[in-house]
């Protein structure tokens, strides 16, 4: 394969070799943008400059700063490029290479730039199983589902904010009235104020649902933190096995990992039985006489494998139906493709519940993440014969 000419091509693609060569992933695109950069500021003959862009370009994580930094010297003449680094083949790679977006096409002049290679491992991540996850696809998915925002619609309060338009605001108007000498100048008008509605993010733990409890529960914790202000005390988490348990305060900390390590700990029927008519029964009559559940969003994490009595889970989600404004269950078992939601408690709460989603993997967390902000159009108001 004959060398690039070009001195900011023929630099780059040594640079981006040594990196691979130790473990940095270097993309297709980092590769062009540094190209890019070195022709645009004509920083190919000048080292320091030269450094900097490929510095700022060719390395998004620490690791790969610290392998950059480790090549030493770089003003001198461009090095000698290395061979290329052997990507293993996996079933699912696709053959795609740097200049052609279809399999099976010719290979580019540098067959080592994989395109894609960092978008396909995401994507993978995204629709991979919670349960056929190593330790560090776990660690990627919990740092994916740090970056996740869960957001509520918003519905009308019934508290009053100063407004340009609305309501005249008759308290205000004639204070300012009094000040002006008797004479309302300018009336003070208000409306309703908008704000989030409460999520209520309910966990089953028990041994049945081990495989995905951990990253739901990283979804109720980028649920916690996404809300900010007066919105962060509408987001309550709880938690079940056996027995219900509050952890809102726990996801409160500033590590992620040391807020699902607390939540685990305080669990201590993690990975225990289930009893979800129990539990459910439990949140509706201790937290929902606090308000809690009233005109909340409630995702209730589940396989449905009741222990119980499943007419108790049913009446459970019925008064939990009626005290919130929308009941979300979700199971992994539906991420099968032969699922059907004949399981014992699923079957006797499924009356009651207004979405049933899947959480077998990340693309279904997201897609949670979705449903909940959904905005729902209110029920027609039911006319009455005189």
């Amino acid at each position: 394969m004959a060398e690039p000419t070009d001195p900011a091509t023929a630099w780059t693609l040594a640079v981006a070799r040594r990196l691979r060569a130790d473990g940095v992933v270097v993309t297709a695109g980092q590769v062009l943008a540094c190209v890019r950069g070195l022709r645009l500021l004509d920083a190919a003959t000048d080292a320091p400059l030269r450094r900097r862009v490929g510095r700022v370009t060719l390395v998004s994580d620490p690791a790969g700063l610290a392998a950059f930094d480790r090549l030493g010297d770089l003003a001198g003449p461009p090095p000698r490029p290395l061979p290329p680094v052997a990507v293993p083949s996996r079933p699912d790679a696709g053959g795609l290479d740097a200049a052609v977006d279809r399999p099976g096409a010719p290979a580019a002049p540098d067959a080592s730039l994989v395109a894609g290679r960092h978008a396909s491992a995401r994507e993978r991540l995204r629709t991979r199983r919670f349960d056929a996850l190593g330790p560090g696809e776990r660690a990627a998915v919990q740092r994916a589902l740090a970056e996740l925002r869960v957001t509520t619609p918003r519905r009308r309060s019934r508290r009053r904010r100063p407004s340009r338009r609305g309501e005249l605001d008759l308290g205000r108007s004639l204070d300012r009235a009094v000040a002006g000498l008797g004479e309302v100048i300018d009336p003070v008008l208000r409306a309703p104020d908008l704000r989030r509605r409460p999520l209520v993010v309910v966990l089953d733990v028990s041994g049945s649902m081990a495989p995905a409890a951990r990253a739901l529960l990283g979804f109720a914790l980028a649920a916690r933190r996404t809300a900010g202000g007066r919105d962060r005390a509408a987001v309550e988490v709880f938690a079940f096995g056996s027995r219900l348990t509050r952890l809102t305060r726990l996801l409160d900390r500033r590590d992620p990992d040391a807020a699902l390590v607390a939540a685990a700990s305080a669990v201590v029927d993690w990975d225990g039985g289930t009893r979800i008519g129990a539990s459910l029964d439990a949140l509706v009559r201790e937290h929902g006489p606090r308000g809690v559940l009233r005109g909340a969003v409630v995702v209730v994490c589940s396989d449905g494998l009741e222990r119980g009595d499943p007419a108790l889970l049913g009446r459970a989600a019925g008064a939990l139906r009626r005290r919130c404004h929308r009941l979300i269950w979700v199971t992994p078992l539906a991420g099968d493709d032969a699922f059907a939601p004949t399981q014992r408690g699923l079957a006797a709460a499924l009356a009651h519940v207004d979405v049933l989603l899947p959480g077998h993997d990340l693309a279904s967390v997201e897609e949670l993440a979705r449903a909940v902000g959904r905005a729902v159009a209110p029920a027609p108001r039911r006319a009455y014969a005189p």
